[in-house]
């Protein structure tokens, strides 16, 4: 390329760089005759107090984990009053639109390692007419019946797979169908990953309500060499949310599994359950259910959310079968109460208060409560 030639470019570059700036909801648009790319993302920060003992998540966020809670009589004697910050959460993502119609998103976020700080994968996935395939959300997940709360990690009973996850995915209207790598769980066991977990959902919206429904099922199996053995697990959820008036809305998830708990969000000790037990060799599906249910109304400035979730596992076949579980999570609750404004534009603040709730199989019980802030600032 000439001299010249390199100038104009470079103009032109910088030319269109100050348009996307000036005009786009991206921080950053850079267009060329082939390709649109768009630069996104946030900086957050995130505190929390917790009340009781400390309960935030290692990984970062200040989430709140349920495995952190103290049960029966360590109840009695447990250390109080914790205070943290982090900005794990801060994320960055580019999408690249390609003129042929091939659509790229990378993203990632800083919540990877022991305790937060390394860049962690979030998406990474193209897009070419009816086809996905990648890592994106699960095609077995939905945000319609979500109430937003500052925890990163969300209500107990949130729809699916609350996580993203390697697949191919074929979209057709409302519906969407996809093959994902498969999660399947056996207690004290490891598991076999013999066939992709095959999911479908449906989207849509009548009037003032929006609704989606999803089901998968999945191969549940092991295989030591020596003895081996599986079973299907399966998965369906429900998802609504209503628009009462332009000022509130109520909406809730209700799931239900059979063998595919590590698709029932905050089962288990905290993120996901046990999808089987063994008895002898043969492998026995664990049933599991859960549900949420919060609204959402303008007050002032800003938003007021309240909402409660729980999520339940059936350990009632296992101690049938002389297995050991006393200690395993039978139930996790949680609710929160939040607050968020946005003082100017792409800045949002939040105040939480948070409350959670652990029933172990053996009766013991605990509870924690915490507050949380975030300030995010949106590119």
């Amino acid at each position: 390329m000439t001299k010249n030639k390199l100038s104009s470019s470079i103009q032109l570059f910088s030319g269109v760089l100050i348009l996307g700036l000036a005009n786009s909801a991206s921080a950053l648009q850079i267009e060329t005759d082939e390709a649109r790319i768009d630069i996104y993302g946030y900086a957050r920060l995130n505190a929390s107090y917790d009340i009781n003992e400390d309960i935030s998540r290692s990984s970062g966020t200040r989430s709140g984990d349920f495995s952190q809670i103290n049960t029966g009589a360590a109840e009695n004697s447990e250390a109080s009053g914790y205070f943290g910050a982090d900005a794990v959460q801060s994320r960055l993502g580019v999408r690249t639109s390609l003129a042929n119609g091939v659509m790229v998103n990378i993203e990632g976020d800083f919540r990877g390692g022991t305790n937060g700080g390394q860049l962690r994968l979030r998406h990474a996935y193209g897009q070419y007419g009816n086809w996905l395939m990648g890592r994106t959300w699960s095609n077995y997940n939905s945000f319609v019946g979500n109430t937003s709360v500052l925890e990163m990690d969300g209500v107990a009973g949130n729809a699916g797979l609350y996580n993203r996850t390697a697949q191919v995915r074929y979209i057709q209207g409302n519906f969407t169908f996809a093959a994902e790598s498969p999660k399947p769980k056996i207690l004290d066991q490891t598991t076999k990953n013999g066939l992709p977990t095959l999911t479908a959902r449906y989207e849509n919206k009548a009037g003032a309500l929006k609704f989606s429904s999803a089901a998968l099922i999945q191969e549940v199996g092991y295989d030591t060499g020596i003895n081996d053995d599986s079973a299907i697990g399966f998965a369906v959820f429900g998802a609504a949310k209503f628009q009462v008036t332009d000022t509130l809305s109520i909406q809730g998830n209700v799931n239900y599994t059979d063998g595919a708990n590590s698709y029932l969000w905050r089962s288990g000790t905290n993120y996901y359950g046990e999808d089987a037990y063994l008895k002898g060799n043969n492998v026995e599906t664990i049933v599991g259910y859960s549900a949420n249910l919060g609204t959402t109304i303008k007050v002032g400035p800003g938003s007021l959310s309240a909402v409660y979730g729980m999520t339940t596992m059936d350990w009632d076949d296992a101690q049938d079968d002389g297995l050991a579980v006393g200690n395993q999570h039978e139930r996790n609750t949680n609710a929160f109460l939040t607050y968020k404004w946005a003082p100017i534009k792409s800045v949002v603040f939040g105040v939480e208060y948070g409350r959670y709730e652990v029933k172990k199989i053996n009766g013991d019980e605990g509870d924690a409560n915490r507050l949380m802030f975030a300030a995010q600032y949106n590119f």
